[in-house]
């Protein structure tokens, strides 16, 4: 069905896990006609919850894309996972994204990741709804929730409903800017959302809330202000487009209401959507630089534009390899020639699909602000721009964090070796957060992700979807190296090999670098007095040297590398001994500079029954953990702050032990740190 692009919505569904976000899609799905039964996440039913994994544990593991159509639009929806091991899948989700969905517990309110989400959408400027969800349950608090939003987030809620009746007794919600009641019938799963009057025992508190919402909105909006401070009535339609201006310019955050899992609330959401969150046409034009040049270009979302299109996400299932893609400008069509400016490669699509979960619907063509499926992209991985060769265009990447954990695996016979390294690739293109190395001392295959989870899934897929046969070892934290002080670092390889001499002589000085990337290379030597493949090998030997670890097997990061000094002999020289002398020069610039050993820190939110908070404290002093927030004037009390990863194995079991069960807790990465003197000579033992 096509629409035009004003019509076309792209949105995500982003959220702390266990808030309701699959459940959320499975309803927008059933009411927009997607599927004619409401599939359950506790049921493993769930459409967009379709590996095996996910459906055995209950929980979204990768992100799964889908379109459906409401009151003549088209909605692109990504429904994204919710666990911190998984997050790549929102960062990369979120860059192609115009709009979004913040999903909140009723109860729980803002939680950790929901933190790092919504931090992720600050980061790619999309504008956001927020739901507050399962307002049925015990303990569930709107007004509550909603400072949450306000006081966590730093966001400026604005809430357009009022919740009817609460917790068990919740039977619908009022439309504050239309002043109805909104309430929904058991016997046809909230298919015919009931309009209506507002009881009049709740039609003061409605009054007064409407107001409030016109006055926060005055504050943002210049239209709204002036009538407002005139004293003149506003019309829905001018609400409504004053609530639309201050989201687009990110000033508020729409709030809406409801029970995904008891079918309340989901298509007024729906309408939201469409009024309040931008098509493609309301976002900012796209720009990109010219491969290889100093310029930037900019393209506008026109299908008579150049082609310009961002691979989001490569997976590999049992059909083959396929790209997921977001349309910027131009045309997509199966059987074009297209280039990759990163790999300098040229591709060419074999079929174009539009994307329900797991099912494809193939196409023939796709245009500016679609979100489709592609198979026959050979060199094309996450973050890759494709657009045509005589236009060419690189749009700005994702960057992903550092892995946090590894864990080795061996193959059990020779013949599974090529098996295992096969698809390791397979794993690691699919998935950005993912690494694999070799151990030079060993000989194992480390692999390294983010988290425990993450690794037994990656695990699981290896030995079921892949049928790799292999030993596993246990999962360990994965340390990095890095720079204390400057240090400068001289080598010089002479050797005859095969009767022949080869030379080169490299001077590094590498610097601490804490808010850079892991690693920046750049040079201050003449272009003219190598030859340009010898300053590639240099970078690639350093490179090479930083990743492999200096021989403990912790990789370097946060280091900036500059080339002081190079000499080369005509006839002896050559790219081997200029790698080979830039891995000899990066090590003895690190001893100079004193290498310090770094250990990942995770961030950790708990909520526990104030009865047991002294114990959980108590246990925490004994982790290195360092309490930041304690909130204990609401039930349960809440406790943030930070520990290494080190000392977080096994707290699962010892949570549950010390709360007899009642206790939660959730974690994320948050930083490197220097590991304690007593800490480190432990490991370097």
């Amino acid at each position: 069905m096509a629409v035009e692009l004003a019509r076309i919505r792209n949105i995500g569904i982003i959220a702390h896990i266990d808030a309701g976000k699959t459940t959320l899609s499975e309803r927008i799905l059933f009411y927009t006609g997607k599927e004619h039964r409401m599939g359950e996440v506790h049921e493993g039913t769930a459409k967009m919850d379709y590996l095996p994994e996910e459906q055995a544990r209950g929980i979204t593991i990768t992100s799964a894309a889908t379109t459906c159509y409401w009151k003549d639009h088209r909605i692109n929806l990504i429904d994204t996972p919710g666990h911190v091991d998984f997050t790549a899948e929102v960062e990369r989700s979120l860059r192609v994204l115009d709009g979004a969905v913040g999903v909140f517990c009723g109860v729980a309110g803002v939680e950790a990741q929901s933190e790092t989400v919504w931090r992720q959408a600050d980061r790619y400027r999309v504008p956001r709804l927020a739901f507050i969800n399962k307002l049925d349950r015990i303990g569930a608090d709107f007004d509550r929730v909603v400072e949450h939003i306000r006081k966590r987030l730093g966001a400026k809620p604005l809430p357009l409903v009022m919740p009817m009746g609460r917790e068990k007794d919740l039977f619908g919600i009022v439309d504050l800017v239309r002043m109805q009641a909104i309430t929904f019938r058991d016997d046809d799963q909230g298919s015919t959302p009931i309009v209506g009057p507002i009881p009049a025992e709740l039609v003061e508190e409605a009054t007064e809330r409407r107001a409030l919402l016109i006055e926060v909105l005055a504050e943002e909006v210049d239209a709204i202000a002036d009538k407002y401070l005139a004293d003149q009535a506003l019309t829905e339609t001018e609400i409504d487009a004053g609530i639309r201006a201050a989201t687009l310019a990110f000033k508020i955050v729409p709030v809406l209401a409801g029970s995904a899992l008891k079918n309340k609330g989901v298509q007024h959401l729906l309408d939201a959507v469409l009024r309040y969150l931008p098509s493609p046409t309301e976002v900012p034009p796209t720009v990109g630089q010219v491969p290889g040049k100093d310029k930037s270009v900019t393209r506008k979302p026109d299908p008579k534009e150049p082609l310009t299109a961002l691979v989001f996400k490569t997976l590999h299932d049992s059909h083959g390899e396929i790209a997921f893609v977001r349309i910027y400008s131009g045309t997509l069509r199966p059987g074009e020639a297209l280039f990759n400016p990163r790999v300098e490669k040229q591709e060419r699509i074999g079929r174009l699909y539009l994307m329900h979960a797991d099912e494809r619907e193939a196409i023939e063509a796709a245009g500016p602000g679609e979100i489709v499926g592609a198979i026959g992209l050979k060199f094309t991985a996450t973050g890759d721009t494709i657009c045509p060769r005589h236009d060419p265009i690189a749009l700005e990447g994702m960057r992903f964090p550092e892995t946090v954990i590894d864990m080795s695996i061996e193959p059990k016979t020779s013949r599974d070796k090529d098996v295992l390294e096969q698809s390791l690739g397979i794993l690691a293109k699919d998935d950005p957060t993912f690494r694999w190395s070799l151990d030079q001392e060993t000989g194992q295959t480390i692999i390294s992700g983010m988290g425990e989870l993450h690794l037994e899934i990656l695990k699981n897929r290896l030995l079921s979807d892949f049928h790799v046969e292999a030993r596993v070892g246990q999962p360990r934290v994965a340390y990095k190296q890095t720079i204390a002080a400057i240090g400068v670092g001289e080598a010089e390889f002479k050797k005859t090999i095969a009767g022949k001499n080869l030379y080169a002589r490299v001077r590094l000085r590498v610097e601490p670098a804490p808010d850079a990337a892991k690693f920046e290379f750049k040079s201050h030597v003449e272009q003219t007095a190598l030859p340009k493949p010898f300053f590639a090998a240099i970078e690639g030997g350093a490179r090479s040297e930083a990743i492999s670890g200096l021989g403990l097997g912790y990789s370097v990061i946060r280091v900036r590398v500059a080339l002081e000094d190079a000499t080369a002999i005509d006839g002896e020289s050559n790219e081997t001994a200029f790698s080979v002398a830039a891995e000899d020069a990066f090590e003895a610039a690190m001893q100079a500079g004193g290498v310090q050993l770094l250990e990942p820190i995770m961030r950790f939110e708990i909520r526990t029954p104030s009865e047991y908070m002294k114990n959980i404290i108590g246990d925490l002093n004994t982790r290195r953990s360092e309490v930041s927030e304690l909130v204990a004037d609401e039930e349960p009390v809440l406790l943030r702050g930070k520990m290494p990863l080190s000392e977080t194995f096994g707290y699962s079991t010892q949570i549950r032990s010390l709360s007899q069960g009642r206790a939660s807790f959730a974690m994320e990465p948050s930083d490197y740190a220097v590991v304690p003197p007593e800490v480190s000579k432990r490991l370097l033992i």
